[in-house]
């Protein structure tokens, strides 16, 4: 009996140390699970409190960035955060030009949304770059006045303004209803010319990706400006030693009457009717560059009855200018235009300016000039032989040097 109660006394002290081993096991594990997932609530607090404050605290270093550049102020209303996919956004911001003489600030450039961001498909392709969008830019171009001797001419440049935003090499650019603005606020009358609905879209600037291509860089561009259309295609190497790239570019039907502000000041004249267009190539390639630049003046008049009031010189000055351009133009097409071809080094370029005069000639007495781009300028014309060389009147006529005789 006493062995039995012995027995019994040592099942049941064991059975008390397994079960108090387990309750001190439970307690541990317990203890460790409360303690990790304290970590784990401190670590996310921390991230919610870093994520919440960090805005601010880009917020408040891009606007002290942006009042510290030279020669420029600028301020931004907000910033979004987005760590998912690198990116922050700036909302409202304008960046203003400080005249260096009065301390006066001009309106310089102005972004309903900047967005600044990683470029993962760079990234993919092993290239650490940046891309931005912008939407509803302004920029704004003045013509100052000249200042004292004594003032210092601004240093600071827009890309130093975006180099500051976007610590990143820029790989792509797009634009999006942007307007570009030239302002004369001090000629008579004012000028103020505006190229809206601006959309431009920059690829692979940094060659990060299709290196293989000779030209592996791309900008496009579209834009109106008074009832025309203008349209932009360049495509470039960004790493080649000297500049090479193949670029088109045309202006087609931009209403004349609306540079009136412009032909007044510059110019002493206005017009009443006429449209305007601009075909332009050029390529360039081993320090070496050709293109042309065409423009054309389609049904043009610059004498009208609302010149009556206009003063005696500027009516004789009109009537000179009209008359120039019924003596130039050819008839048939009703039109006034000229090819200039534009060809040089980099160092030393040249227009042909005798060129240009034989191309008007040539469209007025022989044949009209079609507006639209010739595609005739790329790469393998810079590289080609300059052609064979004529005199004025072949130039004009169309005449080539007759063949020597053996």
């Amino acid at each position: 009996m006493a062995s039995t109660r012995f027995v019994f006394f040592t099942l049941t002290i064991m059975t008390t140390n397994k079960n108090s081993k387990e309750e001190n096991h439970k307690k541990k594990t317990s203890s460790k699970k409360k303690r990790t997932i304290k970590i784990l609530l401190i670590i996310v607090g921390v991230l919610v409190v870093i994520r919440l404050i960090l805005p601010y605290v880009v917020l408040n270093y891009v606007n002290k960035t942006l009042s510290s550049i030279q020669g420029y102020y600028g301020h931004v209303e907000d910033i979004n955060i987005a760590l998912v996919r690198g990116a922050y956004q700036l909302d409202n911001i304008y960046v203003n030009k400080i005249d260096s003489a009065t301390d006066q600030q001009t309106a310089f450039f102005r972004s309903d949304i900047i967005d600044l961001s990683v470029e993962w498909k760079a990234l993919f392709h092993g290239s650490i770059v940046g891309k931005i969008r912008l939407e509803h830019p302004v920029l704004r171009f003045t013509k100052d006045k000249t200042g004292p001797a004594q003032v210092k001419s601004d240093s600071a440049d827009f890309r130093i303004v975006l180099k500051k935003l976007m610590p990143l090499d820029i790989n792509r650019l797009e634009v999006n209803h942007g307007v570009i603005a030239y302002r004369d606020s001090g000629s008579k009358p004012v000028v103020a010319l505006d190229m809206t609905e601006t959309y431009i879209l920059a690829q692979n600037l940094k060659n990060s990706y299709d290196s293989a291509s000779v030209l592996p860089a791309s900008v496009r561009a579209t834009a109106n400006l008074y009832q025309g259309h203008l349209a932009f295609n360049l495509k470039l190497n960004p790493l080649a030693k000297y500049p090479t790239f193949e670029m088109n570019a045309s202006l087609e039907n931009t209403n004349l009457p609306d540079f009136n502000a412009f032909f007044k000041a510059y110019g002493k004249f206005d017009v009443n009717r006429g449209t305007f267009g601009l075909y332009t190539e050029m390529a360039a390639a081993d320090d070496k560059f050709l293109g042309y630049v065409k423009p054309v003046i389609k049904d043009l008049k610059v004498v009208g009855p609302q010149d009556r009031n206009d003063t005696f010189l500027q009516q004789v000055w009109e009537h000179v200018i009209g008359f120039v351009g019924v003596i130039f133009r050819n008839q048939p097409h009703d039109q006034l235009a000229t090819k200039i071809p534009i060809e040089g080094s980099f160092i030393n370029p040249s227009i042909g300016t005798l060129d240009a005069i034989i191309g008007v000639l040539k469209n007025a007495f022989i044949q009209a000039l079609i507006p639209s781009i010739d595609h005739e300028i790329n790469l393998n014309a810079v590289e080609a032989q300059p052609a064979e060389k004529k005199n004025f009147l072949q130039k004009v006529f169309g005449k080539k040097k007759p063949a020597e005789t053996k």
